[in-house]
């Protein structure tokens, strides 16, 4: 379990990108909730961010790749849109512990 940030760290609608044992990974907060994947798009394994921290398109609702625009819902990972249409990013478990956000790697 690696430790990631604070929980106030990250506000609604917002992202961060983290390197944990070699691997990119991103967390979303929706509806107080935290998402967490791999950072890392279905299509070619590229990261999916271009800007530190800019993992969501324009309206904060869903988790676009930047390279080729593909969309993913931010609650499941489920590519909605683009090159890698019905296939999903790789969900991580996130933790809560003490006011801070944990996430488990594959």
């Amino acid at each position: 379990m690696f430790e990631l940030c604070n929980i106030d760290e990250i506000n609604e609608g917002q992202s961060k990108g983290f390197t944990l044992d070699g691997q990119n990974i991103f967390i979303v907060k929706k509806y107080q909730k935290i998402h967490g994947y791999l950072n890392a798009c279905p299509h070619l394994g590229i990261q999916l961010e271009m800007v530190p921290d800019q993992f969501l398109d324009s309206t904060h609702s869903l988790i676009q790749c930047s390279m080729h625009g593909a969309l993913f819902k931010i609650e499941d990972g489920l590519c909605l849109s683009g090159p890698c249409f019905d296939q999903k990013l790789t969900e991580l478990e996130i933790k809560e512990q003490d006011g801070k956000l944990f996430a488990i790697l594959p």
